[in-house]
């Protein structure tokens, strides 16, 4: 959900207003789950400028897709991060929209028209652009019904005709060895996350700690360990090796973000995200780490979400730099 309560600084950007599936029923798919309000939201707010500084090249197949829509399009972009693709094609218009406060704050004072909002409740009327992306957004989400309600929310913004562009990262990542350094989690931990409230820290053992994996050959195995560690929450041991020995169809991971010491606000967010276990510190890389919750997509995975769609079709889909896309068009 977007908080409608923000700093003096941000008071000046617009805010989506929060609106649930069912006012009798918190967990309808509009009510964030604590595991993307801590490990999404948080995180990329704490991050954000060294976030944005880090992205700047444009993807390809993204840079055709806006290239190739007519002039004066309405393109939509929501999870636009830090505008990389707002103003684009400049023959078109560009609204952004992002969860992260920070993330919007760098957009606007870059002079982009953008709003906070979440991705499953979009703040603009039906039928109101020619276009819209999502750009390495939907697997932050982490329940399918919410992947699903994304999608939808995608398709209902454009016009009949206009089409809809999806990136997520794949779990046939390329590059194995840096699936290595993601931290696993077991299908318990993330249920015991995606409800009301906190996580149910009793059934933890007391020595576990949210930590990313170190990067280091030697502990390139290690992420068995901490996934052994997760798994054990579940009563039957059995059922936990044979998570681990399923470990290649993982799609629950933490994923790390090294923030730089000199880069880090050592009396702002970094030192609470430090105190409050968000995050640790890696003195050998001299960084603050943060772990981001991910849901990586199998093959196929994205087209399901869109399969019973009325009023949409897949009209193109594509596997790019590790990530599965697909490009929808509205057809009523």
């Amino acid at each position: 959900m977007c908080s409608t309560t923000v700093s003096d600084e941000e008071s000046q950007i617009p805010q989506s207003e929060s609106i649930s599936d069912n006012q009798d029923s918190p967990l309808g798919v509009k009510f964030t789950p604590e595991i993307e309000k801590k490990y999404v939201h948080r995180v990329y707010d704490a991050i954000a400028p060294h976030f944005s500084s880090t992205r700047f090249a444009k993807w390809p197949k993204v840079a055709a897709f806006l290239s190739s829509l007519p002039s004066g399009s309405l393109v939509l972009d929501a999870g636009c991060g830090n505008g990389k693709y707002l103003g684009l094609n400049p023959d078109c218009f560009f609204i952004g929209c992002d969860i992260s406060h920070a993330l919007i704050k760098i957009c606007a004072d870059r002079g982009h028209e953008v709003l906070v909002a979440d991705a499953v409740n979009l703040p603009y009327k039906t039928d109101f652009g020619d276009a819209a992306i999502s750009i390495a957004v939907l697997h932050h989400l982490s329940t399918e019904s919410r992947r699903k309600k994304a999608i939808e929310e995608l398709v209902r913004v454009v016009k009949n005709g206009g089409l809809v562009l999806i990136t997520v990262w794949a779990a046939e990542q390329e590059d194995r060895s840096l699936v290595a350094k993601w931290t696993p989690l077991s299908p318990k931990y993330v249920e015991e996350w995606i409800g009301p409230g906190s996580p149910h820290d009793r059934n933890c053992p007391s020595s576990f700690k949210l930590e990313s994996i170190p990067e280091t050959e030697e502990n390139s195995m290690g992420h068995i360990k901490d996934f052994k560690d997760l798994t054990s929450r579940s009563e039957d041991d059995s059922a936990a090796s044979n998570d681990v020995r399923n470990i290649n169809n993982q799609q629950e991971y933490f994923v790390p973000w090294h923030l730089p010491y000199h880069r880090a606000e050592v009396s702002g967010a970094s030192a609470s995200a430090l105190e409050n276990g968000l995050a640790k510190k890696d003195d050998k890389k001299g960084a603050v780490v943060y772990n981001r919750y991910y849901h990586v997509f199998s093959e196929g995975e994205l087209e399901r979400l869109v399969f019973g769609m009325e009023n949409a079709v897949v009209v193109d889909r594509f596997f790019d730099k590790s990530n599965w896309c697909v490009v929808l068009e509205k057809t009523s």
